[in-house]
């Protein structure tokens, strides 16, 4: 088994390869977004997809926390979901220590300082994996830094993981853990691998756990190359089970949080994996393709030439060549087979990507590519098979529908001229001389220049597959002025839009309200919202503002903001306009119900709005929908044969009553025939997305109504769409809620606590959802599980109470503080336990003389 020949480790060169592997790093991602004119060089956004609707949002909140501009705190969202389990979103998105970098930058500069703390990780894996691979085997510096910078900038870091940046904890994860293998294996800095592995998982436990198997097979194929006896194999391989199950267990407060949270959250879509066909694999592994659901397995030409050139390589002992080669084809299999594909993403397939593991062999494509070069450079019979090798991975890819011949063809050769020049020069010449530095600007100059282009491409094509948001910018500015100009949390909640910018709106501009997209999204929140004709996109997962004067009442939204659509999706109607906000007088954030909650939903949200306000409002009538020629259509499906284009809906409700339309089944526009208003938009597309109910004006006096539709698609309008609101009807009941309601309510964090009127009687219920955690205590009485009011939190009220208090513990959170308690009790005691037997077995210092005896000489 190879080691470094220095006894404490690599030598300072290798502090060297890392620097230069992060330098590296830092300007080839740079100049790829030069070249790609993105974000924060160019025009074009880099917020695509998860990034802007997601990370960007959360970080956002994340500096609020730090700065005490938040509304809750590390236990309780309250701007987001009307009140969502914080923990586990930390746990998921904001746990990396880099996170916490964001608190430096101006809070209107959030999109800038997620793209350093972007640059930041993927420089901080290169540095890792240039310090791992002279721990591996002694060798050249600057190759290993060439060869770190390659692994941070593979196929998976520039195409998936730059824009869902809690993965890039998972890339600097892997050649850490590895290390913590090395030390395992040499049976010293036990504290200090127990210390990393609970970073890795904290960060981010999802791709830690995909970087620990991949350490593991590192390990155990170590282990085989070492030859050691059995005992030796099993203490160390007890030793490394050891590391990472205390390392776990550190991490298990954070990490039971977020697998909890998991197991309330709205289920998504169930897929089964299908493999991708050979050639799109062949096709990532070479430079300038993309692909969004194959495994992007580029590690730059230089690293594939040498990683194919391995097996051929006589300098390198048959039993190295044969032990990496072969566990670089084991994990390259494992990712197209469906059972070893489950076990990769801990039993469950991904909705997105389906082969987030795929940083995994891009390690090992670079450890098995070091290997090839540490021994010295391959000599021309091993560089002729690995180009062999490499035009037979081209062939196939051509076949590849994800090859892009303007780009992939011009950036392929140069990469190979580069690549091949410089390993034919290195090997020629040794390591001086000016034909080695000529060599060493070959290979820097192909990596630098292929790199920088593929992750361009990447950046480019990203924008045609997946949605888009605009960076901050004066839309936000806006947004955030209204509602720091109305907000009055907690005595009333201030929506921030129906007309959303990211799927986070909440978090990015302030307010409170129903909008809320993450992976945790609780079942509840999400069925509760649905029944009362909310709409979502995600599949469930992010939930949308629901314009509607109804359930602004009963979740306390006093203020509301109105944006025009946003102009950067070009989807919406190119209509522009003022921010503006509307008033009204709610309850509190706690009201009092006499009526038991306990009957169910119904098909209808205008009645389910009806049960959880407690009053009767709405008009449902029947309705008729008509063809593009007057004449009913029985199914009532627009969009297609005779109702293609202008299809109307006909209903009777009474004169000055307030329309609605609930269509989660229809996709386009619709207006009130005769009003003054804009039309509405709704959105609906199986299985992502389900249209939000709207509000389309006011009855007319002869109490006829006309809806008329433009259908973008095919779709459906349900019986009991038209819902008429009377709005002095609504005024009343919610004056009576407002009169019964709590006379002081006070949030903080996870804590809820309400003063109530004297005599109050039947059910208390606060306005957010009942997700698992909530406890609640009347008067001094014990603090019971909450009850459910409709989706509500809710507390029986007894004749003498006067006062509320719920406080949120997250499920998981106490199981947690066991498990991580007991963890440090444990290495706290192993690692005394080492410290004495150590003392024990070193050797008593010599006896001192006295100073009063004469000290005995040699004659």
């Amino acid at each position: 088994m190879e080691r470094s020949t220095s006894p404490g480790g690599p030598r300072p060169p290798a502090r060297a390869a890392a620097l230069l592997a992060a330098a590296v790093t830092i300007t080839a991602f740079c100049a790829a977004d030069v070249l790609a004119r993105s974000y924060p060089f160019g025009p074009r956004t880099r917020s695509v997809n998860d990034l802007g609707n997601q990370y960007v949002p959360f970080h956002a909140h994340l500096w609020d926390l730090l700065h005490g501009r938040a509304d809750g705190g590390l236990l309780v969202n309250w701007q987001s979901g009307y009140g969502s389990s914080f923990l586990p979103d930390l746990g998921t998105y904001l746990s990396s220590p880099f996170a916490l970098l964001v608190a430096l930058f101006p809070r209107d500069r959030i999109d800038l300082a997620v793209y350093a703390v972007t640059v930041l990780k993927t420089a901080s894996a290169a540095a890792a994996m240039a310090w791992l691979l002279l721990s591996l085997r002694p060798g050249r510096w600057w190759a290993a830094g060439l060869l770190g910078a390659s692994y941070a900038l593979c196929g998976w870091s520039v195409a998936d993981a730059s824009y869902n940046p809690m993965w890039l904890d998972g890339l600097i994860a892997l050649p850490l853990l590895c290390l913590v293998g090395e030390w395992a294996l040499a049976g010293r800095r036990r504290v200090l691998g127990v210390l990393i592995v609970a970073l890795a998982w904290t960060a981010n436990f999802y791709t830690a756990y995909m970087a620990t198997l991949g350490a593991g097979l590192v390990l155990v194929l170590r282990l085989v190359l070492a030859r050691p006896s059995r005992r030796q194999a099993l203490v160390t391989a007890g030793r490394a089970v050891l590391t990472v199950a205390l390392g776990v267990g550190l991490a298990a407060p954070l990490v039971t949080v977020v697998y909890f949270g998991t197991k309330h959250a709205y289920p998504g879509r169930v897929r089964q994996f299908a493999p991708v066909p050979g050639e799109d694999v062949a096709a990532r592994l070479l430079p300038a393709t993309y692909g969004f659901g194959s495994p992007a397995l580029y590690v730059g030409i230089t690293a594939l030439l040498l990683a194919l050139a391995l097996p051929f390589h006589r300098a390198v002992p048959p039993r190295v060549r044969a032990g990496w080669t072969a566990l670089v084809l084991a994990v390259a299999l494992s990712l197209q087979w469906a059972p070893t594909h489950l076990v990769w993403h801990a039993f469950a397939t991904p909705q997105g990507s389906p082969y987030r593991q795929a940083f995994v062999l891009c390690g090992l494509l670079v450890i098995a590519a070091w290997h090839a070069l540490a021994y010295g450079p391959p000599d021309r019979r091993a560089l002729g098979a690995a180009t062999a090798l490499l035009a037979l991975i081209t062939a196939v890819a051509s076949r590849s529908e994800l090859i892009r011949p303007s780009y992939t063809w011009p950036v392929l050769l140069l990469a190979v001229a580069g690549a091949l020049g410089g390993l034919l020069l290195l090997g020629r010449t040794g390591q001086r001389g000016a034909l080695a530095a000529l060599a060493v600007a070959l290979l820097l100059g192909a990596q630098l220049g292929e790199t920088a282009a593929t992750s361009a491409v990447a950046t480019r094509l990203r924008l045609g597959h997946l949605d888009d948001y605009a960076p901050w910018g004066q839309r936000q500015d806006r947004q955030t002025a209204a509602v720091a100009a109305v907000d009055g949390w907690p005595r009333y909640r201030t929506d921030p839009g129906r007309e959303q910018t990211v799927g986070n709106d909440p978090m990015l501009v302030g307010g409170q309200g129903a909008q809320y997209y993450s992976s945790l999204t609780s079942d509840v929140l999400s069925h509760t919202l649905t029944a009362l004709g909310g709409g979502w996109t995600s599949r469930g997962r992010s939930v949308q503002s629901l314009d509607n004067a109804v359930t602004d009442v009963f979740f306390s939204v006093g203020a509301r903001v109105h944006n025009p659509p946003d102009p950067h999706q070009k989807y919406l109607p190119g209509t522009g306009g003022p921010v503006s906000v509307t008033r009204q007088d709610v309850p509190p954030l706690v009201t009092v119900r006499t009526a038991p909650g306990t009957a169910p939903f119904g098909p209808s949200p205008y009645r389910n709005q009806e049960l959880l306000l407690g009053s009767r409002v709405y008009t449902v009538p029947g309705r008729v929908v008509r063809d593009d020629a007057g004449q009913p259509v029985p199914a009532a499906r627009v969009g297609t044969g005779h109702a293609k284009t202008k299809p109307t809906i006909t209903a009777r409700c009474p004169a000055g009553t307030q329309v609605n339309l609930w269509a989660p089944h229809y996709s386009g526009t619709a207006r009130l025939a005769g009003a003054s208003t804009p039309a509405a938009r709704f959105r609906f597309e199986l299985p992502r997305n389900r249209a939000a109910m709207e509000p389309l004006g006011i009855t007319p006096a002869s109490g006829r109504l006309t809806v008329e539709l433009s259908p973008e698609r095919p779709g459906r309008i349900p019986a009991g769409a038209v819902g008429c609101l009377d709005t002095g009807r609504l005024h009343t009941a919610a004056a009576r809620l407002k009169a019964t309601g709590a006379t002081r309510v006070t949030v903080s964090d996870g804590t809820v606590r309400a003063r109530l009127p004297a005599g109050s009687k039947g059910i208390a219920v606060v306005a957010a959802p009942r997700i698992a955690g909530w406890r609640c205590a009347t008067g001094t009485g014990p603090a019971r599980p909450a009850e459910d009011y409709h989706g509500l939190v809710a507390v029986p009220l007894d004749a003498d109470s006067t006062s509320l208090t719920c406080t949120f513990h997250p499920p998981g959170l106490r199981l947690g503080g066991y498990v991580g308690a007991a963890s440090l009790g444990v290495l706290v005691l192993i690692t005394a336990l080492t410290a004495v037997r150590r003392r024990r077995r070193a050797p008593a210092p010599p006896p001192t003389p006295s100073p009063r005896e004469p000290v005995a000489t040699a004659s």
